[in-house]
């Protein structure tokens, strides 16, 4: 495959341990994609994070890199392990326990998308699905490692934010009455990804900026947060998911009105968040 399996903004200077994901903001959908399915192109895209890397590109001017997908999350999902195969989609994929993601049809190569609209005419052979997890999914995840290996080596610890919008009708869905409707939902598995004052300073930086926080409802983390939140290696991984009404129009997929003050907004959160732990704690022998 000719695409490159992800784009990386670096920052001139390194002087955050922070590191920037957006996994699901791809938007390159191969011709052999598109001529297996029926669906239309909103229809695919619906499953996407439009917009999200544009939203959180000012990382690398305040120090932290940026990593984000080039392969649209209908096409490979990098938040599942690669593991998760879709037998009901993937000829040969053998069931490995019950798994409620793959049975609902949202494994590493999703069936459908949004409101179960089935992606794909007919299925997919083993080797197309390999051929997606060792060009796209494995170099991805390999990047995201080594990432954190040097905020680890550079500052002692690594904080990795994985960055995600929501649609809106979830965030209504999820509101109660004793509470507003949240505008930010920070993920980190209810405290096993990342330390309380890692993740109070996150919402600091989004509460300052006069947005709604809540906490791991309806959306407590996946798999990136999962596999790279081990705060007692000092490594913290929080998931950062995002009400798409605020910056986008849902059903045409484009930006809104807002789109251009949001992102002004979202850039003083950037810099609040690239500063936690910016300081490097081992520095070179002179």
């Amino acid at each position: 495959m000719r695409n490159a399996p992800y784009v990386l903004d670096m920052p001139a200077n390194r002087t955050s341990c922070v590191v920037f994901s957006s996994p699901h903001s791809g938007r390159n959908y191969p011709e052999t994609m598109l001529s297996r399915t029926g669906l239309s192109e909103n229809v695919i895209r619906s499953s996407e994070d439009a917009f999200v890397d544009q939203l959180f590109s000012a990382a690398a001017d305040f120090g932290a890199p940026m990593i984000s997908a080039v392969m649209p999350r209908a096409y490979l999902d990098l938040n599942r392990s690669a593991e998760e195969l879709d037998p009901a989609l993937i000829q040969g994929a053998r069931r490995h326990g019950h798994n409620p993601r793959v049975a609902s049809g949202l494994g590493v190569i999703p069936r459908v998308v949004a409101n179960g609209r089935a992606i794909y005419r007919g299925k997919l052979t083993m080797d197309e699905a390999r051929l997606r997890i060792d060009t796209c999914w494995r170099p991805y995840h390999a990047r995201i490692k080594s990432l954190l290996a040097e905020s680890h080596d550079a500052f002692d610890q690594a904080i990795l934010i994985d960055c995600h919008s929501m649609p809106h009708e979830a965030v209504a869905m999820a509101r109660n009455t004793k509470s507003k409707r949240p505008d930010v939902v920070l993920g980190d598995r209810f405290g096993a990804s990342a330390s309380a004052e890692v993740v109070e300073r996150v919402e600091s930086a989004f509460a300052a900026a006069g947005l709604n926080v809540a906490r791991n409802a309806p959306f407590a983390g996946a798999y990136v947060t999962q596999t790279y939140g081990r705060p007692g290696r000092h490594q913290h991984a929080i998931q950062i998911e995002i009400d798409r009404s605020l910056y986008m129009d849902e059903e045409r997929i484009e930006p809104n009105g807002n789109f251009a003050a949001f992102q002004d907004t979202l850039r003083e959160v950037v810099r609040e968040i690239s500063e936690i732990g910016n300081e490097p704690l081992r520095l070179a022998a002179e």
